[in-house]
Parts: C-alpha cells; sequence; structure tokens
C-alpha cells in the first residue's frame, strides 16, 4: 500500500526491543516512523497524564534505524502520544501503533495498561490505532509480531477502519510456524489470586509487593458477542487474538435490568 505517515508508543520505553523492532518493520516496509515513548518503562499506568510536573522530551534518533525520527518523554504513554499529536508532529499521522508490549495485554486487563492507554489516545482523536502484545513475560522474538501487526493495520486501513474502533492485538509465544491461526475475539474476564505479597524489609516493617496469579478462566462470559472466542482462549490455543474496542464503556443492556434507584 501507500508509505503510510506512522505514531509508534509503548509503555516498556525508548530502550525496549519491542518497539525498535516494531519501528524497524514499519521503515523497511516504506513507511514514515516517528516514535514517542517514555523514556523509561511506564507499565500498567493505565492513561494517567501528568498534571503537576513538567514533562521533557529528548531526542533519541541515535538508539532507532537511519531515518526513524525518536523522542524519550518523561511522561506517561498516553502523555507520550497526546504530545506527539498535539506538538512533536508536523501532520497528523494515518496511523497510531502502541507496541510491540514484552507481556500480555488480554481481558479486563487492558484497563491498566499503559500499552492500550496510548493506542486509545490516537482513537479519540479518530485516528486508527492499534495496540500490540507478545503475550509473554520472557519470549524475546518480536519479529512475527512485527511482520503481523503492520499486515494487519495495512489491511484494517484498506477496508475503511471505523472511526472510534481500537484493535488490540496480542500474539502467542511461539515460532511463526508453530501458529495456529487467528481470528477476532472478546474480552475475557481477568482474575487474580494471591494479588499482593506480604514481605518484611530489614527495619521489620510490613510492605506489600503487588505480583498475583491470573486466573486463566476460558468459560468467562467476558465481554462482546458469545460466539466468538476470549483473548485468552485464543492465546492459550497459540492463536493471534484481534479484538476490537471502543472507548465508550456506557451500559448497552437494558435498562430493565438496572438497579430500582431514585435520584431524588
Amino acid at each position: 500500500m501507500d508509505s503510510l505517515n506512522i505514531l509508534i508508543s509503548n509503555d516498556d520505553g525508548i530502550f525496549a526491543d519491542g518497539i525498535k523492532s516494531l519501528a524497524k518493520k514499519a521503515l523497511e516496509r516504506g513507511h514514515k516512523v516517528t516514535v514517542v515513548c517514555p523514556d523509561q518503562e511506564r507499565s500498567a499506568t493505565g492513561h494517567g497524564l501528568t498534571l503537576s510536573s513538567p514533562i521533557r522530551i529528548e531526542n533519541a534518533d541515535a538508539l532507532f534505524q537511519k531515518g526513524i525520527k525518536a523522542w524519550g518523554c518523561s511522561g506517561t504513554p498516553a502523555d507520550c502520544v497526546k504530545l506527539a499529536l498535539s506538538e512533536l508532529l508536523d501532520a497528523k499521522p494515518d496511523l497510531v501503533l502502541s507496541g510491540i508490549n514484552q507481556g500480555p495485554n488480554l481481558g479486563t486487563d487492558i484497563f491498566c495498561s499503559g500499552t492500550v492507554a496510548a493506542a486509545m489516545e490516537g482513537t479519540l482523536e479518530n485516528i486508527p490505532a492499534m495496540a500490540v502484545s507478545l503475550a509473554d513475560f520472557k519470549w524475546r522474538d518480536f519479529e512475527f509480531a512485527s511482520e503481523v501487526s503492520l499486515k494487519i493495520a495495512e489491511q484494517a486501513l484498506k477496508s475503511n477502519w471505523p472511526k472510534s474502533l481500537l484493535l488490540n492485538l496480542n500474539v502467542p509465544p511461539c515460532k511463526k510456524s508453530e501458529i495456529e491461526g487467528g481470528s477476532w475475539t472478546r474480552l475475557s474476564i481477568r482474575k487474580y489470586k494471591n494479588q499482593f505479597s506480604k514481605r518484611e524489609d530489614p527495619r521489620g516493617d510490613t510492605y506489600f509487593w503487588l505480583a498475583g496469579e491470573a486466573v486463566m478462566d476460558l468459560n468467562s462470559k467476558g465481554y462482546g458477542p458469545k460466539n466468538w472466542p476470549s483473548d485468552v482462549s485464543q492465546i492459550e490455543k497459540k492463536k493471534l487474538s484481534l479484538t476490537p474496542i471502543e472507548p465508550d464503556l456506557f451500559w448497552r443492556d437494558s435498562l430493565d435490568m438496572l438497579p430500582d434507584i431514585q435520584l431524588l
């Protein structure tokens, strides 16, 4: 397809391998690439914005392939995209990509995901946007995830990407030859057990470490069409998971199902 003007961000930071791989692949496919992302890891920051301190930027071209314009930003992932769209880019991008995240962004975990938040900033500005995650914290081969995410984005753009639609792509942690396909998916409900680890510091004071183990409920009702597989179940089966998300969180079921509340 024709060359695209692509803005890339993430929450893993400017030094992350995932964003370098994605930016490189986009450049190889003939696109103009600009990177604006946190200057250090900002995982699980959700859609937080920096309001009580200045946001600083630093040129980071040297960290990427020649031809890629890059900045490291002291703010959150959402700050990065908001700042890029308002101040750093000469023109509105054709596409916003966020990732490739090191670790999954599945189900209701998207509400605390900085990766999804960065992409959502694009969606809120009516720019086609996609969050991309490699669904494992240790698997470090980003090549296939970079290739398939750009192919999906290019196809979606050719097919008249709907406004206010964010795509959330999760790629299973395995070789390309082991991928079993992929499909549209719905959001699962992610719950955790043993969420906090209680510990004691050298002074004898108690502190807590947020950890937790995800309960992989493959039969979760989740959100979305009931005949669609859940995003968690797709990844477990070594399949690509592509979930359509929109910022409108308004209740969609019947008003009859709501509690009978007298407001006055």
